[in-house]
């Protein structure tokens, strides 16, 4: 008896396969196309004076510190009260905001927004102590050695839930087919929406309100019935935050600014 070989069969039966997987994908794709990215879709309202949208965002934020010229200059039988920090580095921690998209249409090119949003931040702040005896209920130590070890680490943390009120100015490409590219920039007050007494209990205290600086770039995708933009952009506070007075005592003088910083992914429907 002859034996059957079930991939030859498939196999004489390759070339119809493949053209009637061509025919079925060159007739679904225009269609899913079409209902997806049409050519002819007004999402977004670009001709529209006035239109808005929504946007959900995450973003990665920090502090820059400036260290004052005494910390930097001191020696090494300095009797100050920050004599006992070796370090102060600030660390990136994650958040996420969300906010409401008001768009004027200045030119095809050219909008001006106004994009409120409420973010949630933490600062976090790391510190490294070096002397002979540490406090035990301060510094992290290494069990079994809490009165030998020479240094610790001590990370600070503050959270804070701010209203930010950006205006930016946007410059677009020209549209092509379903998509443009763009690139946005300007400025955005901020203000804590705890109080100033509220914050004073922090380790390292920091003011309530800044203003910013903000530029990034995006790109547009136009759906049917809505336009969807992903963007980064990147936030610098040109106000010093940091209040000396209400600060641990064995850090206040080491610090002579905090101004925050961010990078922050916006996901943009309209």
């Amino acid at each position: 008896m002859q034996t059957t070989y079930i991939w030859n069969k498939l196999n004489l039966r390759r070339n119809k396969i493949v053209l009637l997987g061509l025919v079925f994908f060159s007739a679904v794709i225009p269609t899913f196309g079409q209902g997806m990215f049409g050519l002819t879709s007004t999402a977004g309202s670009d001709n529209r004076t006035l239109s808005y949208g929504f946007f959900l965002a995450a973003h990665n934020s920090t502090l820059r510190v400036k260290y004052t010229d005494a910390f930097m200059n001191q020696g090494s039988n300095s009797t100050n009260p920050f004599s006992r920090v070796r370090s102060v580095q600030p660390q990136f921690s994650p958040g996420f905001s969300l906010g409401f998209i008001g768009i004027l249409r200045l030119h095809d090119q050219v909008q001006l927004l106004f994009t409120p949003k409420v973010g949630f931040y933490e600062y976090k702040t790391e510190v490294t102590y070096f002397y002979d005896k540490l406090d035990e209920g301060l510094i992290q130590t290494t069990p079994g050695n809490e009165g030998t070890v020479s240094g610790g680490v001590q990370v600070y943390s503050s959270e804070a839930t701010m209203v930010e009120l950006p205006l930016l100015f946007k410059y677009r490409s020209v549209r092509f087919n379903n998509t443009r590219m763009y690139f946005i920039g300007g400025g955005s007050y901020q203000f804590r929406t705890k109080s100033q007494d509220e914050a004073n209990v922090d380790d390292i205290v920091m003011t309530g309100r800044d203003v910013s600086i903000e530029a990034g770039m995006g790109f547009e995708i136009y759906f049917k019935y809505f336009k969807f933009a992903p963007e980064i952009r990147f936030s610098h506070g040109m106000m010093n935050t940091y209040q000396a007075e209400n600060t641990l005592p064995e850090l206040r003088d080491a610090i002579s600014s905090l101004k925050r910083k961010s990078i922050t992914l916006y996901l943009n429907f309209q």
